[in-house]
């Protein structure tokens, strides 16, 4: 691995976890590892260009569709594909059917670009993730062997200690806060040979003291109304939150400043109750 690189182009591709949620901006977008790194790639490369084609809710097969050709003909230095993970939270999965497609998206990316990089997704300590732990095993086994066949990095968050703690995800459980998305912007910028600027993301934040029984089942009522809910009614009716939404950041253009980031709608707030779990939309 090139030590401190001087890459001068970022195109990351995925759903609702490369879009940004929840990393909360002031003006009810959002930001999120991809931004925050590109940032940091930008004050190393005069010229540096970035694209965010992620939107929220997308499935491995629409990521395939909507995404990976665009992405490929962009020609970008570095590409980040994050997909599958949806699938595997979905009450019904072909996994064989999800690594084909995952399989598909690397074959093609991994020629267009100088450096891919793959994740294994962070995991929120609960039962959703025991629940769900042998497909989402089964996905990152794959995105190992992909990695090793094609040359890619394989940036493992779901290992990662600090990133299980409760404390880094947002009130709908599955989408990491802000200093989520900071420790996850660091991991990648590490797995790309660029000196560390955090040596311990990867530590657990300090232990405080749990909730007291009424502040959890209070929090437990909250999760159910605003976002178990609507997901539930999303998922009847087959409608996810990411339906009619463009690309975060759709074009391969200078980036500036992530406070600001320019381009695309994809980023806005959504409606109050319509979080979307993971992605699972």
């Amino acid at each position: 691995m090139q030590t401190n690189p001087t890459y001068s182009s970022l195109v990351a591709v995925g759903d609702s976890f490369t879009e940004g949620m929840s990393d909360l901006l002031p003006d009810g977008s959002y930001r999120g590892w991809a931004d925050l790194l590109a940032a940091r790639m930008a004050a190393r490369h005069s010229g540096f260009r970035y694209a965010n084609l992620a939107v929220r809710g997308k499935l491995i097969g629409q990521i395939v569709d909507e995404q990976v050709e665009v992405a490929a003909a962009m020609r970008a230095d570095v590409v980040t594909l994050v997909g599958g993970l949806n699938d595997t939270l979905r009450p019904k999965c072909d996994m064989g059917r999800v690594r084909g497609l995952l399989t598909e998206a690397v074959e093609r990316l991994a020629p267009s670009c100088e450096r891919l990089v793959l994740m294994r997704s962070p995991g929120r300590q609960g039962p959703v993730l025991e629940r769900f732990r042998p497909r989402m095993e089964q996905l990152f086994a794959c995105v190992d062997e992909l990695a090793e066949r094609h040359g890619a990095i394989v940036v493992d968050l779901y290992g990662a200690p600090s990133l299980a703690d409760p404390r880094l995800w947002d009130v709908d459980r599955l989408h990491l806060t802000a200093e989520g998305h900071r420790r996850v912007a660091e991991a990648v910028w590490q797995a790309l040979g660029y000196e560390p600027e955090d040596t311990e993301w990867r530590t657990p934040m300090a232990a405080t003291a749990p909730p007291n029984w009424a502040g959890r089942r209070l929090a437990d009522a909250r999760f159910a109304r605003q976002h178990l809910l609507p997901w539930i009614g999303r998922r009847l009716t087959g409608r996810s939150s990411g339906d009619g939404r463009p690309a975060k950041r759709p074009e391969l253009l200078p980036y500036g400043d992530p406070a600001q980031p320019p381009g695309g709608t994809g980023s806005a707030l959504p409606p109050e109750g319509s979080g979307e779990l993971s992605g699972l939309s």
